[in-house]
């Protein structure tokens, strides 16, 4: 199986801040969005989409 690169999913971790950001979420749980994991931008993406 190939590995997917780094970018891949630093470029979609980059979209989904963005589009947090355009909803005006800056912070989830008291954390700054690019402290947290791509799982948990997911996470409260899909549950504010």
């Amino acid at each position: 199986m190939d590995q997917i690169p780094e970018s891949k999913f630093e470029d979609k971790r980059s979209t989904i801040i963005e589009q947090l950001v355009e909803q005006n979420v800056f912070k989830i749980d008291g954390r700054q969005l690019y402290e947290l994991s791509l799982y948990e931008l997911m996470k409260t993406y899909t549950e504010e989409a």
